[in-house]
């Protein structure tokens, strides 16, 4: 199988290409910077630039069976101007777009499409367990989600399979989350955020490249997806596990109004939360991993 990768040189970009090319699969990746990208993936990996045309892009996808597109402008934590929240519209709807509508027009064309989305989809819905069919949120990161989504969804009208991975906090050993909180917990200064009780979907970032590439394989995957571990936790439960992880107290939470002062709207994201259960992937017959919190983090920092 040929892989067309989007964000390919990102946190779960990366680990997706390194899996793919073990597995004996081609790719192709859609990069900005031709040497960061080869830097950062290899020389394994052919390279097309985000500026090529469109031509370019539609004949570099016909030479593909499927695309992971998990590209994308961090979320946090720089303030969500209007001039950021632009940045982030256009790094996955408008980006999303322009990749539907070159794969759509490619010839032959990728028979599937995995897309990314977050669990940020649902809005902040305190203890509401959340399935791939509740309702969206109304907040911004919400209303991106769906705007993503929707972009991503199109490509079924050119006879694509689209699957859609709302993905939880990805926990990884080389950034990420996990890779902000550390020095905090490992000096003995880390707690949970806010009142604490707000949900923390999560997902180990080797459960959740599995996904993935499940979904490019299993024609049974299809339609939104929840891409978190069952074991969900709330972020005071998410401190206690850190803190034992590294062996340090977790007893100083993070205020709220100093999350909102220092970064304003982002910090909804950050006090709110999602009780975003993996029930379709239960469905499909997957299997995680790292079910629970603690085998996930003793994985990744033992």
């Amino acid at each position: 199988m040929r892989v067309f990768v989007t964000g390919a040189t990102g946190l779960i970009g990366t680990a997706l290409v390194a899996r793919l090319q073990y597995d004996g699969h081609g790719v192709a990746a859609w990069v900005r910077s031709e040497s960061r990208a080869r830097r950062r993936l290899g020389s394994g990996s052919d390279l097309v630039p985000v500026g090529a045309s469109d031509e370019v892009l539609k004949g570099a996808l016909s030479l593909c069976d499927a695309v992971v597109n998990v590209a994308g402008e961090p979320v946090v934590p720089a303030r969500w101007t209007a001039g950021r929240k632009r940045v982030l519209v256009d790094s996955r709807v408008a980006l999303t777009h322009r990749l539907v509508t070159a794969l759509s027009h490619s010839v032959p064309r990728p028979r599937v499409l995995v897309s990314a989305s977050a669990t940020g989809y649902y809005g902040d819905r305190g203890t509401e367990v959340l399935t791939e069919d509740s309702l969206p949120g109304s907040d911004f990161l919400a209303r991106l989600c769906v705007d993503w989504e929707k972009a991503a969804l199109s490509a079924e009208g050119a006879g694509v399979r689209v699957v859609v991975v709302r993905i939880g906090v990805v926990l990884a050993r080389e950034g990420g989350a996990l890779a902000k909180m550390l020095p905090a917990f490992r000096a003995g200064l880390g707690g949970p955020i806010g009142s604490g009780r707000q949900y923390v979907p999560w997902i180990h970032r080797s459960d959740l490249v599995s996904v993935l590439l499940a979904a490019l394989a299993d024609e049974r995957y299809s339609g939104p997806l929840n891409v978190t571990a069952p074991g969900l936790v709330s972020s005071r439960e998410f401190a206690r596990e850190l803190g034992r992880a590294v062996h340090r107290p977790a007893v100083f939470p993070v205020p709220g109004l100093v999350l909102r002062v220092a970064l304003g709207e982002v910090a909804s994201m950050l006090l709110g939360g999602q009780r975003a259960e993996p029930r379709r992937l239960r469905q499909l017959g997957y299997e995680h991993r790292f079910g629970n919190l603690e085998s996930a983090l003793a994985d990744l920092l033992g």
